[in-house]
């Protein structure tokens, strides 16, 4: 006997129009909004270095990243984890700058 009873009380709120499930816009309850699927990019092809410069870094730094695996920040504003041999890329160019301004061109 429950059946009819629960379809009989669905029926009644289609129709009752002070109930919420008579017109589920219209209240002010919660809505769901549904959002396309997308896939995310996990893996990055570049390893972290987009830019494939050289930065400057204090030894220190690099040292302590290398021990704790934390990032570093670069002169020109750059944060990574240093994983590759410097020597094997071109000098930032901003870097560069920064510490030509700092040192007075030395």
């Amino acid at each position: 006997m429950e059946g009819p009873a629960l379809a009989n009380a669905v029926a009644l709120d289609d129709a009752d129009p002070v109930s919420p499930l008579s017109n589920p816009d219209s209240s002010t309850g919660t809505a769901v909004l549904e959002r396309p699927q997308t896939e995310e990019q996990t893996s990055r092809s570049d390893d972290g270095d987009a830019d494939r410069f050289a930065h400057y870094v204090s030894k220190d730094r690099i040292m302590q990243s290398r021990i704790t695996g934390r990032p570093v920040v670069a002169l020109c504003g750059k944060i990574w984890v240093p994983k590759h041999d410097p020597s094997q890329y071109p000098v930032c160019p901003d870097c560069k700058r920064i510490y030509e301004e700092m040192t007075g061109g030395k």
